[in-house]
């Protein structure tokens, strides 16, 4: 795990460790993942290498983990937490998406066995136990930590992760671990969490106890209505360091399939949007608009055929080479929740409507050939287009696509990546401090210094 500054092509795995562990458990998943991934581990503070100086509750650990990797990440990075490193995930993933963190390009969040954004479900017998370890400020022994690991495995560790653990337990600063136990277990961060929009992977062993699949259920899932829960069945609470091949290849799977869709935004104007000279707010609809859309939108109303239709038309008036956007599936949700431009023509029924009965007019374009489909969304936009008794007029198809053409060229402009492509950088007019710190230079091709220079489409 090196801890140079990424490179901007490659996403970053940012990985977050459990209780009595430290940033070397990821070492078997970093392996396998080199390839694909920078992956960023971080010793939270007191374990592995990092004092028990920065703090020990929740909070704290959160803007350790800030200053630590605020100038590593590249453009586009996932978020990983294991068991006590995914509540500090959860809350870190949370402060990202509001916008308060100097943090841009967060994709998706990937929870291992992990503690949830409330109070931890845990037996109080054990927590007294394990509490008891640690008794008048004395280090966890082999005896413990064999006690440890043995009670969180679904199977006997590989020799070399098995030292490796013990050799973390050992290292643990007993203040910290009493805190997680009395303290930071307990906190909730419920309200800050809410119902993240984070693509999520979260991971459970078929044999951990309170953090397994139905206390994962019960708890992080709630909180991710874009997460998958994936089991693995006989593995315990150690998940990397029990089945590093297994939650290697779900990473993967998760990146290629969810997370990692979508345009990057250049590393220039990542800089700039985490950077002092955007707000807050600003910075939370910018983190909003990058994360991959779902095919099926939230509270979508389109059918399987209209939704294959939208893409079609969205191909043809916004075509976009290299990673695209899905401006189809952002215009469905946008339509669905009511948050159009605020207007609509006055020939058209209700947009959800409208949509619905345009698309069902315009039915099989995705099926023709380029000039065929050309020529109708040509018809369409002239009104020439009638298709049927109960369709909407050719005027009213006609003024349905002036719509159509705007809100899906609205979502193309508001996308970052977009932005970046053609050197709109506007929104960095100076930030929440009380001096702001906005544009001097006001001529015609004139250029601040701290301006990013990108090679604007013509």
């Amino acid at each position: 795990m090196s801890p140079a500054p990424c490179a901007p092509e490659r996403p970053a795995l940012v990985f977050l460790h459990a209780l009595g562990s430290s940033r070397r458990a990821f070492d078997d998943v970093a392996g396998r993942l080199a390839d694909r991934f920078e992956v960023i581990g971080v010793d939270l503070p007191g374990f592995g290498d990092a004092s028990p100086a920065a703090g020990t509750g929740v909070e704290r650990m959160v803007e350790h983990v800030v200053r630590d990797i605020r100038d590593r990440l590249p453009s586009r990075w996932l978020l990983a937490g294991h068991s006590m490193g995914g509540k500090v995930a959860s809350v870190l993933a949370a402060r990202v998406l509001s916008g308060h963190e100097p943090l841009f390009g967060l994709a998706g969040i990937v929870l291992l066995a992990a503690s949830p954004p409330g109070p931890e479900p845990m037996d109080e017998a054990r927590r007294e136990d394990m509490l008891s370890w640690v008794r008048d400020g004395r280090p966890l022994g082999p005896d413990t930590a064999r006690r440890f690991i043995d009670a969180n495995v679904g199977a006997p560790l590989h020799e070399a992760a098995d030292a490796r653990m013990r050799e973390d337990l050992s290292r643990t600063a007993p203040e910290a671990w009493a805190a997680w136990l009395e303290r930071g277990s307990r906190e909730d961060w419920s309200g800050t969490v809410g119902a993240s929009p984070l693509p999520a992977l979260v991971l459970a062993g078929g044999a951990d106890g309170d953090l397994g699949p139905d206390g994962q259920r019960r708890t992080n899932m709630p909180a991710y209505p874009r997460g998958t829960l994936e089991v693995l069945e006989g593995a315990g609470h150690l998940l990397p360091l029990e089945r590093a091949e297994a939650v290697a290849e779900a990473i993967e799977r998760f990146w290629d399939e969810r997370a990692g869709q979508g345009p990057a935004v250049p590393p220039d104007y990542v800089r700039l949007i985490a950077s002092p000279r955007v707000s807050a707010r600003t910075r939370a609809i910018f983190a909003a608009r990058i994360l991959a859309s779902d095919p099926v939108p939230p509270g979508g109303f389109l059918g399987d055929a209209q939704r294959a239709t939208l893409r079609a038309l969205a191909e043809r008036v916004v075509p976009q080479d290299g990673p695209p956007i899905d401006l189809a599936a952002r215009v469905e949700e946008e339509v669905a929740r009511g948050r159009g431009d605020g207007w609509r023509p006055a020939v058209l029924p209700p947009d959800r409507e409208a949509y619905a009965r345009a698309l069902d007019a315009i039915d099989g374009l995705a099926a023709l050939a380029p000039a065929e489909r050309d020529a109708r969304i040509a018809a369409v936009a002239e009104g020439r287009f009638r298709e049927g008794d109960g369709a909407l007029t050719a005027e009213q198809m006609a003024a349905w696509f002036e719509d159509a053409r705007t809100d899906l060229v609205r979502q193309w402009l508001a996308h970052p990546a977009t932005m970046a492509r053609i050197g709109f950088d506007g929104f960095a007019n100076g930030g929440d401090g009380e001096r702001k710190e906005g544009y001097d230079r006001l001529g015609a091709d004139e250029r601040e210094a701290w301006e990013p220079v990108t090679e604007t489409v013509r």
